[in-house]
């Protein structure tokens, strides 16, 4: 299988070239991803533990659904490509937000969906080691125990998501 392509962008999250995965990745270069919150209508959001075979961030837990951006395709394509290929589901999504590409996001322009349903998913085991439904309130107690299971681009999307549902 050949290696994936992503576009490289520059600050302000334009395409200024195409380089292979492990190029982006090695030498920090900026380009786009999507998450995916995949929540129950009682409000529990999906929470995903990578796969020990991911190249990053193995065995950490993360948004329910994520990944990168390909080489010309648009976030939210990306985002629903996303869906299907980790958990077999195709709804449709609500975008939530876009947060900058920055060491804490892994240089990664990341837009954010949301997906309300009542479908069970169905898990990919090659992206997937398992995946529970829990309360944000359970969500934010781990992550304030133990900040290091979780990848650095969930915990800048879990803790805007937390508090834009706990500002009235």
């Amino acid at each position: 299988m050949s290696e994936e392509i992503f576009d490289v962008v520059d600050s302000a999250d334009l395409v200024i070239g195409q380089a292979p995965r492990s190029v982006v990745h090695d030498q920090n270069l900026l380009h786009r991803a999507v998450s995916i919150f995949v929540l129950r209508t009682d409000g529990r959001l999906l929470l995903q533990l990578r796969s020990d075979s991911k190249d990053q961030y193995p065995g950490c837990y993360t948004s329910s659904a994520s990944g990168h951006v390909d080489s010309g395709e648009d976030y939210e394509t990306a985002a629903v490509r996303e869906l299907r290929e980790e958990l077999s589901l195709d709804s449709p999504i609500r975008y939530l937000a876009k947060f900058p590409a920055g060491p804490e996001t892994a240089f990664e322009f990341t837009v954010l969906y949301e997906l309300v349903t009542d479908v069970e998913p169905v898990l990919d085991p090659v992206e997937i080691a398992s995946a529970e439904f829990l309360t944000l309130d359970e969500i934010a107690t781990m992550l304030t125990a133990t900040p290091e299971k979780f990848t650095p681009p969930f915990r800048v999307l879990f803790e805007w998501f937390y508090r834009s549902r706990h500002e009235c």
